[in-house]
Formats: C-alpha cells, structure tokens, sequence
C-alpha cells in the first residue's frame, strides 16, 4: 500500500517523517502522470511543481495558512493532497471538480485563478487583513510560468515591499510558460546566483534561492526559515517543466495541456482523426499567407505564439513576430504604436485575455482610430478550462466601443476573407473573433475576396420565422433549419457576418417578410450580437416577436464545448426546440 493512498488532507501528510516525503513525490507524480493519460488536462506545469507542494503543505498549517496559486494550472497536486483524490477522474469534466483553484469547490483554495500575474495582489490583500484582524497567519504565493513578466505582478511586488506584511512569494522559475518565456526578467532569473545582491533584495524583499525545487529536504528547510521570519520574502526556485515524464520534459510547449494519451508511446488516443484544420492554424497560415504579399503586416502576441500559430509567420519572418510575454495592456499598446507608423498590426489574443487590455483597447487603440486588427481566438465557450477562459464577454464589451469593427466568420473561407478585408482597413480597429477547436472545409485555402464591411448573407428563405447568426455558431443553425424542414417548418437563415456596424438593410428586408426572429451567438446576450438586433428592432420599430439564444446572464462552468452548448440551449437541437416553439405564435 502507497503513502498517498492514505492521504486524504495535509494533516495526513504531516504525520510522515520527511525521509518519507520522496516516496510521497513518486507516487503524486505517478498518479497525475496516470489520471492526465486517461482523461487529458494541463500536464507539464503540474509535474513541475509535486516536490514544492508536497513542501508547501508538509511545513504551512493549510487551510489556516493560505496559498496561492498564481494562473492555477499547476494546481492538480495541491488538489490531489487537499481531499480530492477521488474526485480528481473528473477533473475539468461536466459536473466534475475544475481544472484550476476555486474557492466555492475547497476551503484550501484560497483564492480563484485562471488567468496569470494575480497571486501576489491577492495574498497582500489577505496578509493585510490578517494584520486588520490581528491573525497570526502565513501568505504564500506560488507564481512562475511566465507570469512574473506581466505589469500586475511587477505592480503587486512594489507594493508588498514596503508593506511590512508577512507574505511569502516563491518564484517557480522553469523558463518557460506555454512558449518559451520572453523578455529581459526571464534572463534575469536566469542568472541570479546564490548570496549575490539583486533586484529582490533592494526592493526590499528578504531573498533566498536559488535553489533545486525538486530537492524536496531543501525545500522543507529553506521554507522552514522562511517561516519563522517576518515580512515580505522571496524564495526563487528552479524547476523543470513535466519533470518525470521524458517526452514532456524534452517538449514542454507540447506537453503543456494534452489530451489523453498512451503513457508508454506518448501518443495521442483519439477516436478520430479530424480532416480540417483548427481555426488558429487558418489563422496562422492565412497571416503568412498575406505577409508574403504586405512587408507592413506584423504580428503581435503575449504570449501565445503556439496558441495562436504565429510560429508559421515566426519561423518565416522573425523580425515581424513579436511575442511581448503575458502582458496584454502592453501587446494592446505595442500594437497601437506600430500602427502610427503605417505598418498593419495583427494583435492575436486569446478572447479571455483581451479582457485584460480593455482600457488600452479604448484609449490607445480606437480613441485614435488607429488600424490595429484584434484576432481574437478562442471565441465563445472554449470547455474544459472553464469560466475563467471562456470567450463569452468580447462582442459586448467591443460592441460599446466607437470605432469599432466587428466581425465573426462562419467558416475558414469567411475568416481568410475577413482578414484579408482587415489588413486593408485603415479607419480604425477590426476585430475579428473565431472559436477554439477545428472547422469544417478541408479544402479551406480558398482565393481571398474583399468583404463588405457590415453586410450580411442569405444562407436560405423559409416563411414567417428567421434565424439570425453570428460566427461558426451558424454551422449549428444549418443543422436546426435542416430538422426544421423534415418536420414541414421552412425557416429562413442570415448569416450577418458583422455585430458592427449591422447589416441594417438587411434586417429591414428580414424585418418586413418575418413574423419571428430568432438571433443564435455563442457569446453573450446581455449586450451581445442579439441585443444590437434587438436595439435595431426597437429603433425600426418592428412588432413582430424576438428571441435570444447565446450564453445567459452567468458563469459557465467546464465541460466539453457540445456539452456546454446544449446546456445554453444553442446547439442544433435547443434552436430546432426555439424553432418549433416559436411555430405557434408565427
């Protein structure tokens, strides 16, 4: 029988002799590298980090004393040893436990993450409280992964080093995030060195390391030190991504998240092989593609270079390829700069994460009308990684910007046109948003055509009900007209294209010849694509009946994106019930 069999808490961690606490790694590693093979996840960071959290629970009194876990995805061990080992087969499944810290799911996640740079602001806001309320309590911040290069975090270390408060930072320094890390910090930590002065230090900060973050004695004494001393410290340890596992060590972009593979070949297990391509590799090929003909056409990431599949572009043209590390607001700007000097910049950016350059999308970007086209990748519900990652929030938050263009393919064919039309557009932003996962034409290198800016297609023409949709979401719409129709129901379908400007003399016709109109978005209502048609239909004074369908007024949680899809009621077969419902009244 294991040690970690019989583990159901860190209080059952720490009845074990330290000389035990290896064998406890062993097995942690073994049982993650078991249950990522058969169900898939976040793989490389989790292995990276056993020896630290088997450390961090073996010395700190959690849940008392608090951690955390800055982006959250090398989170599963801290799970694993904190009651829910049992639970962890359905890890990042439909109704099962998440694949990141949340505070609603334990009292040892102390703190909600998915997105990175947030650790430190969180644990000083704690560990300041706990001086308010008079609590002896230690704070402790795990971030690594890249996320030290973003401005929160540098924002947050200026602040906790004059405050006084007991924290703790441990800086996971594995080189890398998802990509390689960029930037002159990460060559910085590279190469600090044991008992030299540094950048931490001056700050103010009490500093120890480097030191092996996979020596698991080291790691309980130098934390033990830590313990006992007060204020503001960092311990920089050095670790490797997807320790344990040979392939994931050897390629650790690769193995950052994975599907379920085979544990001895290192491959793969899929029921399918797909004949189309992801919607990133369309992106990523279509960019080179139009480079090769415009020496003004750049490409700007924080870093996601694989996520977004700049590496085609990279590999061709280096110098047009800026991955700026995890800092959103500075890629928003960086791009806003390169577009004053009449190049046609292509910022690639996860939906989520445009979040987090909002205000340098308003200010920098379209105050200034300048042409900086937002490639917005992982549009709408993205599945397993959950509400922290979903795309749901872009078409509204974009919608209420002037100056704005926003457009959403349908299908590969649509997005190469659309970013063909972007790089010639000069009057201001132009976002173009397109969802996780793969298309639907093999044949997708299609001779790129300039669009229409804001007109919309007739898909076909039915009787009295409409559907209206934005985006790859159509394809699902396709499928609902299709059962519509055995059933004797001819709907009519309009593939608008654009959320704004709207195809407005198209929904003058859609408006005239229908007594329903049903609009379908894999975003959200509030705001989104449906409320700009319902806005319009106010304002043209339409008095036939409108419905909705997109993601409701709330957080979704993970599961797969089908799943997901049919929980909010727009998959083929929830539009085919609003369909049917809506025959009625028409």
């Amino acid at each position: 029988m294991g040690l970690l069999e019989n583990i159901d808490d860190p209080g059952d961690l720490k009845k074990l002799h330290q000389e035990q606490l290896e064998e406890v790694c062993q097995e942690l590693r073994e049982f993650i590298i078991d249950t990522v093979s058969e169900n898939g996840g976040h793989f490389a960071a989790n292995l990276g980090v056993v020896e630290l959290t088997v450390a961090l629970h073996y010395v700190y009194d959690t849940p008392d004393d608090k951690i955390a876990w800055d982006v959250g995805h090398q989170a599963y061990a801290h799970k694993i040893l904190t009651g829910r080992k049992k639970l962890f087969s359905g890890n990042r499944k439909l109704g099962g436990i998440s694949g990141f810290p949340k505070i609603s799911e334990s009292i040892y996640d102390t703190f909600g993450t998915g997105h990175s740079s947030t650790s430190i602001s969180a644990i000083l806001g704690m560990a300041s409280a706990s001086v308010i309320l008079k609590e002896k309590r230690q704070h402790i911040a795990v971030i690594g992964d890249g996320a030290l290069s973003a401005g929160q975090a540098f924002e947050a270390l200026n602040n906790a080093a004059i405050s006084g408060t007991n924290i703790t930072i441990i800086i996971n320094d594995n080189n890398i995030g998802i990509d390689p890390n960029a930037g002159a910090l990460n060559d910085y930590l590279l190469n600090l060195k044991q008992g030299e002065n540094n950048w931490f230090k001056r700050l103010g900060f009490y500093y120890g390391g480097p030191i092996d973050g996979h020596n698991i004695n080291a790691l309980v004494e130098e934390l033990e030190i830590l313990k006992g001393k007060e204020g503001p410290k960092i311990l920089h340890i050095r670790t490797v991504k997807g320790k344990g596992y040979a392939a994931a060590e050897q390629a650790q972009t690769k193995w950052h998240s994975t599907q379920a593979f085979d544990k001895l070949s290192g491959k793969n297990i899929s029921s399918a092989v797909s004949k189309t391509q992801k919607f990133q590799d369309i992106f990523g090929k279509t960019i080179l593609e139009l480079a090769e003909k415009d020496k003004k056409i750049v490409a700007v990431t924080p870093a996601m270079l694989s996520g977004s599949s700049l590496h085609f572009m990279r590999d061709r043209f280096p110098d047009r390829v800026f991955d700026v590390g995890i800092a959103e607001q500075h890629a928003v700007t960086f791009s806003a700069g390169l577009a004053t000097m009449a190049l046609t910049p292509f910022c690639a950016i996860y939906s989520t994460f445009l979040q987090r350059g909002y205000d340098q999308l308003i200010h920098d970007v379209a105050l200034q009308k300048l042409p900086v086209v937002f490639a917005i990748d992982r549009a709408g519900l993205v599945g397993d990684d959950g509400p922290t990652h979903h795309g749901a929030f872009d078409m509204a938050f974009l919608r209420l910007v002037p100056e704005m263009v926003i457009a959403a393919p349908s299908n590969e064919h649509e997005l190469r046109n659309m970013m063909l039309t972007a790089s010639k557009y000069k009057s201001g932003p132009f976002a173009i948003r397109y969802p996780r996962g793969n298309g639907f034409i093999e044949d997708w290198q299609n001779e790129m055509v300039t669009l229409e800016i804001g007109k919309g297609r007739t898909i076909r023409n039915g009787n009295n009900i409409a559907v209206l949709s934005i985006g790859t979401i159509c394809n699902e719409v396709f499928k609902a007209c299709d059962k519509a129709s055995e059933k004797g129901i001819e709907v009519s379908h309009y593939d608008m294209r654009f959320v704004k400007p709207l195809d407005k003399k198209l929904l003058d016709e859609v408006f005239a010849k229908h007594e329903v109109i049903i609009t379908v978005e894999d975003g959200c209502i509030t705001g989104g694509f449906g409320s700009a048609v319902a806005e319009y239909a106010a304002e043209a004074n339409y008095k036939g009946r409108l419905k909705m369908l997109g993601i409701p007024d709330k957080f979704i949680e993970h599961g797969t994106i089908t799943e997901l899809q049919a929980l909010c009621g727009f998959d083929a077969e929830g539009i085919f019930r609003e369909i049917n419902l809506d025959r009625s009244f028409s």
